[in-house]
Formats: structure tokens, C-alpha cells, sequence
């Protein structure tokens, strides 16, 4: 009779199932079992916040897979991940157990080990605890408050700002961050300056350089030579000199080593290092943990275990030597606001496994962060680094200039000997051809032995012209470092927001740069206009301190929905009867210096290019913004609204690339209804003076149409290309755009590109992989007898199928793809086979839908379903931990038994609608209690 542990993922199941023995059987849960309902309602702010918990089919399954192990089991272990949302995972398992009877006479206890090791994993084992209540709390709140303004500012945004897809709490926050910057770089304006810098040799004949600091007797501020003419003057006074050093000053100073990764720093250096994303970085990491690698890599504390830092200081003296090893172990405290310092820092588990001696078992994106894991967590206990800085004034006889070299020679290496974060942050920064100051680079220096008074030969005088530059615009390190200084989201969250403001167009991330879009602008303008206070980094930090006041137990968690939603209805409520009008003339004011910005030669950039008269605004239309003539509708002068300049202007809303060398047409890049488009030439006439549409092609999802040059719109107009010979059927491979976006083909068989590839560049070699997984997924049979079309077996997100033409049929439970034949499919096409609905044409439950349906079937369709929602609208007495009476379960019930009374044609309808168009005003139970 073994015990059950119940971890989140497979590969963690299988590392701690070696470390336990066959008296435990280890299960996963594949991370969250179960999550609120996608629909509005789910969350009922007039029931005391509760949730109705929707049901995830895979989740069930290994639900029932873990009740069904407890059979003959007398204990059941908890052991997700030892965080909120590993918290909130285990109590999800076991109040679903619990409703299934699979808990009675069972001893229920949570584990928690922040390493994946056999001690930790035993340890843990021996010494559980009960579930961590008001870490539950946190997160059933900070679920609802997501929810909650996900779901009630979305619909805001959909109708009174077309083409906007949605908003979140801390999704719009980081947006606006973004936006606020690149608003920063557009009104920045340069300003000019210029340095003087000379060359000089010592007695002995040994160079170096140094600048000017002082001219006639005055220290030069950063703009005291604005000009060349000043330059030259100040060039021209130390020609006339003869130099000397006034005096020699030498400092030492000493660097601390940083300290061991938390989460945003880990995402910050594989940014900076390796060029991870945030996403890539977490995902290897996960990968490290759960082979027992790496601790927990969710973590904002920056402390180790005592026995962890003993192992690296004895480590440290047996690799490097007793130099290197300060008197006493460092202790690191995170600066980091709200930060759980009971969560350990992220540190090699054996700090003897270096990442030479795992050269053979990690390869890749594992193998190079735990290369950095490993040096970070090691340098952090390691001696200071000693600098010998040194900085020489050289002098005019004359007195009319100044000018100071300045070096550095390191006298210690200590833990720069492992860890140099500085040099290899510059190099990383010039790889993505970003600019880097010179400032260090003239620190770091040798100067040759100089003493005082030593004569010195003047050489070459460089004048140099430069301009102030604009604050950088955030990467994902800058942007998850601002994140958390200002208190903002949580260590687990940064990657998924950053990929989710990617995923809807709001930014792209270019040389590893955010770049603000014009959608996400205007989605931006909007929030702040309208809840200014739900997008205000001081709100959003505020909210994340109250949550973590829940998590220590002191705080009650509906008291600060309460609270929250009180004010946050009101705001909502109140932009119901906002007119659009009102919505564009604010949008047309912030954001009009950066749709018309001024041109320099005094013109007025508003003015309508077509009329000459009329004034150019934003204008919105269903498929978004737009710009427009003011004289409209006498003139219909529009342009698109992203992808902007003066070229669009001339061509009223295109943007032309080059000339097509080959036949000599322009081409353009161009918006159609649909997108994004690039064109060569313009519609014409044939022969028979019938018209002619020009070659065109849609931009893939992706391609910022910004970098868009005219090589890259030639090779898009000219798919699809060849690639090469198929090695294994000795066909061609082209790759080409289609409906859903870039893919490879090779005869009937079709791959779509991953994120990662590029149409215009993918070589034979990853083609032939990607064809390799299609046709795992694809079995062709042979001809049909009927009419000779191929039938073939596919894989389908529902099980394998059988297709002919347009006709498929799913194979009986049970049979395998590689099983059935040419007969028995056609057999099995021809009794059960259905013909799919043309593009467009599919109603709710993918059937063809009718020309005309009667009235009567979608009543009773929702007349039966009604039930099922009643009975789904019960689930929120088991949302709260076991502390909440369950008297007041009953007190929820009328409520939830209001829309069983829609059982007319009329109110199915209504019905539909709501469920089709999510409600801003108040949340769906208050709603169908007005009805």
C-alpha cells in the first residue's frame, strides 16, 4: 500500500519517484487542474466574490487518475511548487478529490522543497504541513482582481476603441511604461556639444591620450564648447602650449561581487549574456529545476541555505585558493520591494557538478544558463575585486588649458577571475549594435608611470562634434528591472506579460528593444484618459502590497475586493455614455505630435494633401484608426493609421519601397481591409481591356512592417520559392505564404513555420524536419475507387481521422492511425463521413449553418441547457479555503437559479447574445437578476 505524491509536471514526477522508492507513487498534475470559467460571471462580486470554476478536461483526467491511485493509498502528499500558485494548485486538486469522495479516511498534507535533491525530497517528506490558507487567499484574489479587469475593461475597449484587443492589471501597467518612453524619445530633442581630446607621450616615448577639463582658467561644464568654432579655438589654445603633469593621483578601490540570481535577475542577465527572452530563459530554467539541477527558479529572495554557501566557500578555496575566499560568508538581503525572503535565492543544487563536468548531459539553452546560475551563485561568495584607479592633470605652462587621462589597473582579481558582468553586458550590447558609453572604457585604461612634472610631447588634437541621446527604450531586462524597483507584478509573471503584449501587437521587440505600436498608443491613451487611476504604477504597486499582506494573514481578501471593485464599477459605469466623439478627440490631442509631427520647414503637417484645405485627425472606423480629411465627405482623403511618414502622404496611404529591378514598377507597401499588403505596380488592362490586378502578398504575422525593405517585399511577391530536393521522396520543397500564415510543402504534404523560421530564408535542412513531423501526423492510403482523390489518415486536435476530399469521418475509439486500411476508411468514409462547411460558413458547433432557421430550434436548444447552467452556477461554494461556514452556500442558490427561467424563443436569444459579447456594466448574476 504505497503513498501518492502529487508534483506538477511529469519530469518532475519521474526525478522524485527515483528518490522515494517504490512505497510512493508519484503523479503530476500538469500544472493547474482547473480555472475559472472563460466567460463573464465568473467571478460574482454580488455573491461575495465567488468563482465558478469552469472544467478542463485534462485536469479531470488526472484528477481521476490521482483518486484512482488513493484507492489503496492512507496518505496523500502535496507537493506542487513552493510558491502562491503552487499553493493554489494544491488546494485545487484537493477540493476536487474532496467533491469526489476520493478523500475519506485519508491523511491530506502539503510538502514544499525548494530543490529537487534526494535530502530536500526526504526531508520534506518527514516533516509536511497542512495548506498555507492565506497564501490560497492571496491568490483566489489576485485571480479575481485579474479576472475582474480583464473582463470588464476588454468589452469597454472593444466599443469605444475599435481594432483594441484587451487590457489587464498589470499587462496595461507595463504598456504604458513602454509608450510613456518612446512618447519620451519623440519629443527629445538633441542637443549639440563637442570634447576636446589630445595625444601626449612621456619621456621614456610611451603614448596615451587625455581630455580637455579646463579652458582659460574655467572648468568646462558638459555644453561650454556648443559648437565647432568653439572647439577650434579651445584646439588652437592647446597647439600654442607646452604640457606638463601637474599631479599623479592613484586611489584603490574594491568591487562587491553581485549577488546570487533571484528570478528578474536571472531574466535580466539572459537577456543581457545569452540573448534569452524572458519566456526562452524561464523555460530552460524550469527544465534545470525539475531535473534537480537548479533550486526554484520563481523566487524573489536573494539568500542561500547555510549549507549551500558552506559548499561554495569549500569549493572556492579548493578551486581558486584561500586568496579568494572572504574572512566571512556573504549574506545578501533583496532590495527587491515586498520581497519573500523566506524563498531562497536561485543556486546550483551541487555546486561540484560545474558546467564542464555536465557537458555531456546539458546541451543548448540549459547548458548556458546553468554555466551563468552556476558562476553567479559561486562569484557571490567569492573575494572582492581590488582596482588600482589613477587619474593624471596635465597642465599649460601658460595656464590656458587643462587636461586629465584617467586609467585603471586591476590589482585583484578576486571574483572577476569567474564572473566579469560589466565587460560582458558591453559586448552584449554590441553584438545587438547598441550604442555604449565611453566613460568605462577610458576608466579601465593603462596609463604608462608618470611623476610629477614630468615634461610630456603634445601630439595629434581631435576635435569631437556629439549630440545628448534620448533615454533608451526598454529591453526586457530594463523593463522587468523597472517592474519590480516600482513593486509591480510578481517574479512568475514577468515572461507571460512581456510575450502577451508581443502576442497582441501592442509592441514588438526589435535588437532586443520594445518598441511601442501605434495600436498599443492608442490603447494606452485610452486607459489613461479614461482610468487613468487602474493604469498608475503607485494603484498597481499598492495592490500588490495588499496582496501580500493576505498572504501573511493580515488582511481579510474580500475586504479588499470589496474595496477595489466599489471604485473600479463606478469607473466603468461611468464611461457608458461616453460618446466616440469624445474618445477621438482626446486620442487626436495626445497623440497628434506623434501621427502629425512638426516637418521642420514651417508647413502645417495637418493640412489635407488632397482638398489643401481641409484638416487632417484620427478618425475611427470598425477595423480601427485611421486618418481623415475633415472636409469629408467632399473629400475622401484617408491614410492608414501605423504605418505613417510622408511618403504615405504622397501615395495616400502607401508607402513605397523601391523599384522592382527586373521589370521596373514601383513597389508599395499598402493597407487593405485585411492587413498589411506589399504590391508591384498598379491595376491595368489587358488586351481585351479587361483589368488586371498587380501582384501582391500579404505581410506574414510578425514582420514589422517598419523594417520592411525592398529586397525582403521582392522575395514575399515572389513566393513561393524553391527550396530543394526531398530526400526521401525525391520531390521539391518550396515555401510559401497561405491562409494560416508561412509553411513548407513537399507534394500534398503542408508544415506551418514556428515562430522562429523565416519564409524567406529557411534552408533545406530545417525544412526537411519540419516535413518530417508532418508526415508523422498524415498516412496516405491510396486512390479512392470512385473517383481516384487520395484518402489519407490524419492526426486532428480530436484523434485521428479519415479524410477524402472534403469528406472526413473519425476512426472508432481505440483504432489506431497506422491500423486501418484503404478499404475500411472508405468503408468508414462513406457510412459516417461528413462534408466540411465552407470557409465562413460554420455555426457554433462547426456545423454548416441554414439559410433560415425556425425559431422554435434555438429555444429549445437553450431551453435544455438551461439546467446545466444551474447547476454550474453551485460551484462557488468551494472556491474559499475550508475556514468560510458553509451556511451560507444555500443563501446562493436563488440566484443561480434565475436564468432557468429563460425558456422562451425571446429570451434564448438574449441569452445568445450575452454570451456572445461578454457585459462591461455588472457582472452576469446582477445582471439576469434585473431581467
Amino acid at each position: 500500500m504505497s503513498d501518492v505524491v502529487v508534483v506538477e509536471s511529469p519530469a518532475k514526477a519521474k526525478t522524485i519517484e527515483k528518490y522515494l522508492g517504490r512505497d510512493f507513487t508519484v503523479l503530476a498534475s500538469f500544472g493547474h487542474v482547473r480555472d475559472l470559467e472563460e466567460k463573464d460571471g465568473a467571478v460574482l462580486p454580488d455573491q461575495d466574490f465567488a468563482m465558478v470554476w469552469g472544467k478542463d478536461p485534462r485536469g479531470e483526467q488526472q484528477v481521476a487518475k490521482i483518486a484512482g491511485a488513493l484507492k489503496g493509498a492512507k496518505r496523500l502528499f502535496l507537493a506542487t511548487d513552493p510558491d502562491r500558485e503552487g499553493e493554489a494548485i494544491s488546494w485545487h486538486v484537493k477540493d476536487m478529490l474532496a467533491a469526489r469522495g476520493a478523500l475519506r479516511g485519508k491523511d491530506v498534507q502539503r510538502i514544499t522543497f525548494n530543490e529537487i535533491t534526494k535530502r530536500a525530497v526526504q526531508y520534506a517528506v518527514a516533516h509536511p504541513r497542512e495548506l498555507d490558507v492565506p497564501l490560497i487567499d492571496a491568490y483566489l484574489a489576485r485571480r479575481a482582481l485579474d479576472y475582474l479587469v480583464g473582463y470588464t475593461l476588454s468589452p469597454v475597449l472593444w466599443r469605444k476603441l475599435p481594432g483594441s484587443r484587451s487590457a489587464g492589471r498589470v499587462q496595461s501597467v507595463a504598456l504604458r511604461l513602454i509608450c510613456e518612453r518612446e512618447a519620451e524619445i519623440e519629443a527629445f530633442k538633441p542637443r549639440e556639444y563637442w570634447t576636446v581630446e589630445a595625444r601626449f607621450a612621456t619621456p621614456a616615448g610611451a603614448p596615451f591620450s587625455a581630455r580637455l577639463t579646463h579652458l582659460d582658467g574655467k572648468k568646462l561644464d558638459q555644453f561650454d564648447l556648443p559648437d565647432e568654432p568653439s572647439a577650434q579655438r579651445a584646439v588652437a589654445a592647446i597647439m600654442a602650449g607646452r604640457f606638463s603633469v601637474a599631479s599623479v593621483e592613484k586611489k584603490r578601490v574594491r568591487r562587491n561581487p553581485p549577488p546570487p540570481f533571484m528570478t528578474s535577475t536571472l531574466q535580466m542577465e539572459a537577456s543581457r549574456k545569452l540573448g534569452m527572452g524572458a519566456q526562452a530563459a524561464m523555460r530552460a530554467a524550469q527544465q534545470l529545476y525539475e531535473a534537480g539541477h537548479i533550486t526554484y527558479m520563481r523566487t524573489d529572495g536573494v539568500t542561500m541555505a547555510r549549507e549551500a554557501v558552506a559548499a561554495i566557500r569549500d569549493h572556492v578555496k579548493s578551486a581558486f585558493g584561500g586568496d579568494y575566499l572572504p574572512a566571512a560568508p556573504r549574506e545578501y538581503v533583496s532590495k527587491a520591494k515586498n520581497a519573500q525572503e523566506a524563498h531562497e535565492a536561485i543556486r546550483p543544487t551541487d555546486v561540484t557538478r560545474t558546467p564542464e563536468s555536465l557537458v555531456g548531459e546539458l546541451e543548448g539553452a540549459q547548458a548556458r544558463l546553468y554555466e551563468l546560475v552556476w558562476k553567479r551563485a559561486v562569484a557571490s561568495q567569492m573575494a572582492n575585486a581590488e582596482l588600482d584607479q589613477t587619474a593624471i592633470d596635465i597642465d599649460d605652462a601658460a595656464g590656458r588649458a587643462r587636461l586629465r587621462a584617467t586609467g585603471s589597473v586591476v590589482a585583484f582579481d578576486g571574483f572577476l577571475k569567474l564572473y566579469r558582468e560589466d565587460e560582458d553586458d558591453r559586448a552584449a550590447d554590441a553584438r545587438a549594435g547598441i550604442a555604449t558609453g565611453s566613460a568605462e572604457d577610458e576608466d579601465s585604461r593603462i596609463l604608462p608611470p608618470m611623476r610629477d612634472k614630468d615634461p610630456l610631447k603634445r601630439g595629434e588634437v581631435t576635435p569631437s562634434q556629439h549630440f545628448t541621446q534620448p533615454p533608451p527604450r526598454y529591453s526586457e531586462a530594463t523593463l522587468v528591472k523597472r517592474l519590480e524597483e516600482l513593486g509591480i507584478g510578481r517574479p512568475s509573471t514577468y515572461a507571460s506579460i512581456l510575450q502577451r503584449l508581443q502576442d497582441l501587437k501592442y509592441v514588438t521587440l526589435e535588437k532586443r528593444r520594445f518598441i511601442a505600436q501605434d495600436l498599443g498608443r492608442m490603447v494606452t491613451t485610452f486607459l489613461v484618459r479614461f482610468f487613468e487611476r487602474y493604469v498608475n504604477t503607485g494603484f498597481t504597486s499598492a495592490m500588490e502590497e495588499q496582496l501580500d499582506e493576505i498572504s501573511e494573514g493580515h488582511i481579510e481578501w474580500r475586504a479588499v475586493m470589496r474595496a477595489f471593485w466599489e471604485e473600479f464599477s463606478k469607473a466603468v459605469e461611468a464611461t457608458k455614455d461616453l460618446m466616440i466623439r469624445d474618445v477621438i478627440d482626446a486620442l487626436d490631442e495626445d497623440l497628434g505630435p506623434h501621427v502629425f509631427p512638426d516637418r521642420g520647414d514651417g508647413s502645417d503637417p495637418r493640412l489635407c494633401p488632397k482638398c489643401g484645405s481641409g484638416r487632417l485627425g484620427l478618425r475611427l472606423g470598425k477595423g480601427g484608426a485611421f486618418i481623415g480629411c475633415s472636409n469629408y465627405p467632399e473629400c475622401r482623403y484617408t491614410r492608414p493609421f501605423g504605418v505613417g511618414g510622408e511618403d504615405q502622404e504622397k501615395g495616400g496611404g502607401e508607402q513605397e519601397l523601391g523599384t522592382d529591378p527586373a521589370t521596373g514598377l514601383p513597389v508599395t507597401l499598402r493597407r487593405g481591409p485585411y492587413g498589411l499588403y506589399v504590391q508591384l505596380g498598379e491595376p491595368g488592362v489587358d488586351a481585351k481591356g479587361k483589368p488586371t490586378k498587380p501582384p501582391r502578398t500579404s505581410l506574414p504575422n510578425g514582420m514589422n512592417p517598419e523594417s520592411l525593405t525592398l529586397e525582403r517585399a521582392l522575395g514575399l511577391l515572389s513566393l513561393p520559392r524553391p527550396i530543394g530536393i526531398d530526400p526521401e521522396t525525391g520531390e521539391e520543397i518550396t515555401a510559401g505564404l497561405g491562409r494560416f500564415g508561412p509553411y513548407v510543402r513537399c507534394g500534398s504534404i503542408f508544415k506551418s513555420l514556428d515562430r522562429d523560421d523565416d519564409v524567406l530564408t529557411i534552408g533545406i535542412n530545417r525544412a526537411v524536419a519540419l516535413l518530417a513531423d508532418a508526415r508523422s501526423r498524415v498516412r496516405e492510403l491510396g486512390a479512392h475507387p470512385k473517383d481516384g482523390q487520395p484518402v489519407a489518415i490524419k492526426k486532428g486536435r480530436f484523434g485521428p481521422y479519415a479524410q477524402h476530399g472534403k469528406t472526413i469521418a473519425n476512426l472508432p475509439r481505440g483504432v489506431e492511425m497506422e491500423a486501418i486500411t484503404l478499404a475500411e476508411a472508405v468503408t468508414l468514409l462513406a457510412e459516417k463521413g461528413k462534408v466540411l462547411a465552407p470557409r465562413g460558413a460554420k455555426g457554433r458547433n462547426g456545423k454548416a449553418r441554414p439559410a433560415a432557421a425556425a425559431p422554435a430550434t434555438p429555444a429549445k436548444t437553450v431551453a435544455k441547457k438551461a439546467p446545466a447552467k444551474k447547476a454550474a452556477a453551485r460551484k462557488p461554494a468551494a472556491t474559499a479555503p475550508a475556514r468560510k461556514p458553509a451556511a451560507k452556500a444555500p443563501a446562493r442558490k436563488p440566484a443561480a437559479a434565475k436564468p432557468a427561467k429563460a425558456a422562451g424563443p425571446k429570451a434564448a436569444a438574449s441569452k445568445a447574445s450575452v454570451a456572445k459579447k461578454p457585459a462591461a456594466k455588472k457582472p452576469a448574476a446582477k445582471a439576469k437578476a434585473k431581467r
